[in-house]
């Protein structure tokens, strides 16, 4: 497209992009571009024509083999003009040579496949006022702590394609004053799951939600749910994992967005049964 000028982004510049994100439905959390821009400062890019900007992406990358795709919008005054695809495609380039994940809305599904990429499976956001009580677990359930981390680093590695401690490490363990809360279960020692809850634009998200058994799960997001008393809480989770779907349901939530899990390159094999909740659209 003539004219247009895509360019690494700064996180000051890419709040416009999260308002563009907030505009589309997607309810960003408060707190989240920090941690989102910080896990790869280079990987967040923005077309500008002029001093406008008019397009974003998020190719966010992941030790040496893997990268995820997100925020990939364009200002509804310039949709159609080709500046979405030029960003795509610079976006793209900045993962050349990796596997690429993504979760996409379901009308651009079919462009992503014609872009290579293949369905893995479906993630539904349920979302409402919760109805829960205090799950009995043989776990403790108690909040994350800085010595926490390193083991909570090394049960995170199951969950995800790639190594993403400069992400995680963040994100459980916000800096003073942020707007999200981590609990993890631990059982004879060793960790049985963890959960992270965190403000929104509306009402609070939950993510990841990752758990030994249902058990855990839903001891995990009572006692998540309980820190944001009368806040609607949204989880996502994996249609494939029915525990998952049932735990939502039981709690009184009910599906209002979808999107379809695809990669291009290696499909990694993830613990689907013990995925309650995904972390983020957005990085993965």
């Amino acid at each position: 497209m003539s004219g247009l000028d895509i360019r690494t982004a700064s996180a000051a510049d890419f709040a416009v992009a999260v308002d563009w994100a907030a505009a589309e439905g997607w309810n960003p959390g408060l707190d989240d571009l920090a941690v989102f821009h910080g896990t790869d400062p280079g990987g967040f890019f923005m077309g500008w024509i002029g001093d406008r900007p008019v397009s974003s992406i998020s190719v966010v990358r992941y030790g040496g083999s893997y990268g995820f795709l997100g925020f990939y919008i364009v200002d509804p005054d310039f949709r159609g003009s080709g500046a979405g695809w030029a960003t795509w495609q610079h976006g793209m380039a900045y993962l050349e040579g990796r596997s690429v994940g993504l979760d996409g809305v379901v009308a651009q599904q079919e462009n992503y496949r014609k872009s290579g990429f293949v369905l893995a499976g479906r993630n539904v956001r349920y979302s409402g006022m919760p109805q829960t009580d205090a799950e009995k677990t043989a776990a403790e359930v108690r909040a994350v702590t800085a010595e926490d981390l390193p083991a909570l680093l090394a049960y995170d590695r199951a969950f995800f394609a790639a190594p993403r401690d400069a992400f995680t490490s963040p994100w459980v363990l916000p800096p003073a004053g942020g707007r999200r809360r981590a609990l993890m279960a631990v059982k004879d020692g060793e960790i049985a799951g963890y959960g992270v809850i965190r403000a929104c634009r509306s009402g609070c998200k939950v993510g990841p939600l990752f758990a030994e058994d249902a058990g855990t799960a839903a001891a995990l997001f009572a006692a998540l749910c309980a820190t944001a008393p009368g806040e609607e809480i949204a989880l996502d989770t994996p249609q494939d994992n029915s525990a998952a779907v049932a735990l939502a349901e039981r709690a009184g939530l009910a599906p209002v967005f979808e999107t379809a899990r695809m990669y291009r390159g290696a499909s990694p094999d993830l613990p689907v049964a013990r995925t309650f909740g995904i972390t983020t659209f957005e990085l993965g």
